[in-house]
């Protein structure tokens, strides 16, 4: 039993000494997308293809760095999964199962996170090398030319294109999200329309019944008129007398 609690004690050692470690590097790892992303951004043709070239076998060689280091602490979970699994006659305490846990927890996060950021600078180098040549076809063709203020207008023109297209399909989607809760609406009223005939087709006598009434209280009404002006008639009549 203290061999085993030492071996415990050595795994969540060496788990933790390698958390730490990519820790670290997942932060230079992040730092490092974002300076590249910024040097990229600011003017890729203009910096120097020896800076970029360092850059991007930094990436890689971190990149790397980390994938064995998420290696070994996949390899140390494993080991301590297959510890409580070797003590489970037993019973592991849940403590020990808490820490267990915790640990796949920060492996699982790291993992995603080296993931994501290596995801992201990917697509973006994927998306320079893109336009990359795109820039470099524009610039030549402005310096044979001559023509750079038409070319700048161009751009300029290009991106106004691109901006009423995008307002366009917001606008597309407006309509469309609308004319759905309309027909939404018209199916509902529809139903609603539906039942009601179906109601009324199904007691006909009901509407028979409000009719006559109807018409019995107009009568009633005439009658009453009829009176109070006879009434009225006859007592100016008296009066005059």
């Amino acid at each position: 039993m203290a061999d085993m609690g030492n071996l415990w004690e050595d795994l969540r050692k060496q788990a933790r000494q390698l958390e730490n470690e990519i820790d670290l590097k997942l932060v230079s790892f992040s730092k490092l997308g974002t300076n590249y992303s910024t040097h990229r951004d600011v003017d890729s043709d203009t910096s120097p293809l020896l800076n970029r070239t360092s850059s991007e076998h930094m990436f890689d060689t971190m990149a790397m760095e980390i994938e064995q280091l998420l290696s070994k602490l996949t390899q140390v979970n494993d080991r301590m999964v297959e510890y409580t699994q070797n003590i489970s006659h037993s019973s592991p305490s849940a403590a020990l199962l808490h820490t267990l846990q915790r640990h796949r927890d920060i492996l699982q996060d790291y993992t995603h996170e080296f993931q994501k950021t290596r995801a992201n600078i990917t697509a973006l180098r994927e998306r320079e090398d893109l336009l990359g040549s795109v820039r470099r076809e524009i610039n030549t063709y402005k310096n044979s030319t001559g023509l750079n203020r038409r070319s700048d207008l161009y751009l300029k023109e290009n991106d106004h294109i691109r901006n009423s297209e995008r307002l366009v399909d917001e606008q597309i989607s407006i309509a469309i999200a609308t004319k759905e809760n309309m027909a939404g609406q018209n199916k509902v009223l529809t139903s609603i329309t539906q039942r009601l005939n179906s109601l009324a087709n199904r007691f006909p006598l009901i509407n028979s019944l409000v009719q006559r009434i109807n018409l019995r209280k107009r009568r009633d009404s005439i009658i009453l008129g009829g009176v109070i002006a006879t009434c009225v008639i006859l007592l100016i009549l008296y009066s005059f007398h």
